[in-house]
């Protein structure tokens, strides 16, 4: 099995050497470094990079590097990948940094609207209407990310289930939205188990949204999310469990 998404000390997770260990004590095949990454010159996302210190734009030669290190220690292959925060706005500086930095593949997120990460507490100050608005704005932001024709993986492509303020209210307008991009779109979504051992409990997509993404022959990559060793050794089985129950396809990277 592959897991392409997972994460390192190059973004918020634990040193890349302890993960590639994990991935090999859990037995899979090969396992992809998605570290984030924002390329944004709108400021407040600027100050979130300064305060966060998520700099893989600027050292992802370096990462790259100590991968294929790694790889040659370990009997895995190791994917040279990246997760990139998507905004309309900033079409144009991803796709000139995707094009010069040349990954193996580039996995697309929303985790932004109305300038707000979608796991700020500050949603649960909004009434409904606001609330339901958020998840329409999330919604049309990733149909934007899967017809940009940037990413080859989509990520957690329901993520506003995992905020309380936000969740029960995407759609099966949503879904069918999303579907029928990804249906003409060479980008595949992720079964992702980033919060499958957390307050969520889930796996993204839901079952509701991954029936609709194989009425539309959409299938789908693996990805635990994980950001520590153990929890990349916990989220691996469970993957191949969710797997073997799925109404879907899943397909290697990269396409």
């Amino acid at each position: 099995m592959y897991d392409y998404h997972v994460h390192s000390n190059y973004s918020d997770g634990r040193f890349l050497g302890r993960m590639v260990r994990a991935a090999v004590d859990a037995g899979l095949e090969g396992v992809g470094f998605a570290d984030h990454c924002n390329v944004s010159e709108r400021e407040h996302l600027r100050r979130y990079k300064r305060r966060f210190g998520f700099n893989l734009d600027l050292t992802y030669e370096r990462r790259r590097a100590a991968i294929r290190e790694y790889e040659s220690e370990h009997d895995i292959r190791v994917f040279d990948a990246v997760e990139v925060d998507y905004h309309p706005a900033d079409e144009d500086a991803i796709a000139v940094f995707l094009d010069d930095a040349g990954f193996e593949y580039a996995v697309g997120s929303v985790h932004e609207v109305r300038e707000a990460n979608v796991h700020r507490e500050c949603f649960a100050d909004l009434d409904e209407a606001e609330q339901r608005a958020a998840v329409d704005e999330y919604f049309d932001r990733l149909v934007a990310l899967v017809e940009s024709g940037l990413f080859d993986v989509v990520a957690h492509p329901d993520i506003v289930e995992r905020n309380p303020a936000l969740r029960g209210y995407a759609t099966e307008d949503h879904y069918r939205a999303v579907a029928a991009a990804l249906a003409d779109s060479d980008a595949v979504p992720e079964m992702n188990a980033g919060r499958v051992d957390r307050e969520y409990g889930k796996f993204h997509p839901n079952p509701a949204f991954l029936s609709v993404l194989a009425e539309y022959d959409v299938p789908v990559t693996l990805g635990s999310d994980a950001h520590s060793p153990d929890a990349l050794r916990e989220r691996t089985p469970l993957l191949g469990e969710r797997l073997a129950e799925v109404p879907v396809e899943t397909v290697e990277l990269p396409l």
